[in-house]
């Protein structure tokens, strides 16, 4: 009988340890160092990310992320080449159709929309919608700069044009990079981020001292313009008395209209 061979028995590998599971930084209580901050703000992992080391994983998605950034820059500002004459409007997501600074807003939308400026806004609800609803109304360019959120993006019916950003920083550079003119409705954080943004960089000579910035609604606006003029500049100096000529507080579309125009023509602000 032939001999019969006899099959060696399979050699098993050591079950290899999973690689560590991805951890997305979000608030703790524990001390993040400056790596981990900057890790979540770059990369937010998730669960579709590779497992890689939490290095790797750092370089790989950073790289691409800055990659990312620089063309929303890039393709931002060459969107933004198209229009000529434009004006941005801020103002609260949240305000609604009845709102008084809603109507005012797609008023001023109109107004400035007939005189041929191109209305920008955030692309959004509440008065970033009623500036473009006015716009379109005129027949005017009326322009979306959308962030796009997990659900979905953002973005009203009346925009004509748009351009959506992952980045809420590329999107805030756009919108006080574009305009002739600057108007604030009433809002939140967003909109007093933006507008403290824009008169810093007025202030440091970073954009033009002559670029108007209105500010519609004194009953809004008026209390946070006396309390810099009395805290941060009578009583502690912590503000030029002419910063506070940067800011110009009307109440109504027709009187922003007006201003706005004057401030243009006359390529300097009031005495």
């Amino acid at each position: 009988m032939p001999t019969k061979k006899t099959v060696p028995s399979p050699k098993f590998k050591k079950t290899q340890k999973a690689p560590p599971a991805v951890v997305a930084y979000g608030p703790t209580n524990k001390v993040q160092s400056p790596s981990d901050r900057i890790h979540h703000w770059m990369t937010q992992p998730a669960s579709s990310v590779p497992p890689l080391s939490r290095t790797e994983m750092l370089q790989e998605n950073m790289n691409w992320r800055i990659f990312r950034i620089m063309a929303e820059f890039v393709e931002g500002f060459d969107f933004l080449m198209r229009f000529q004459k434009t004006v941005s409007i801020f103002g609260s997501a949240r305000a609604s159709f009845s709102n008084p600074a809603y109507q005012e807003a797609k008023k001023l939308g109109y107004l400035l929309g007939k005189e041929g400026y191109a209305i920008i806004t955030g692309g959004g609800p509440g008065i970033m919608e009623a500036g473009n609803w006015g716009a379109s109304n005129a027949g005017a360019p009326s322009v979306g700069l959308n962030i796009e959120l997990l659900a979905n993006e953002r973005r009203n019916q009346y925009i004509k044009e748009s351009r959506g950003f992952h980045h809420f920083f590329t999107r805030k550079v756009m919108l006080s990079a574009a305009a002739q003119a600057y108007v604030f409705f009433p809002g939140g954080f967003g909109t007093l981020d933006e507008l403290f943004e824009i008169v810093t960089l007025i202030q440091t000579g970073k954009m033009d001292k002559r670029v108007p910035v209105v500010l519609l609604g004194k009953a809004f606006w008026q209390p946070m313009i006396d309390w810099i003029t009395e805290y941060a500049w009578d009583q502690n100096l912590f503000v030029d008395k002419h910063d506070l000529e940067l800011l110009h507080l009307v109440d109504s579309a027709e009187e922003a209209y007006v201003l706005i125009l004057e401030l243009i023509a006359n390529d300097q602000p009031p005495v």
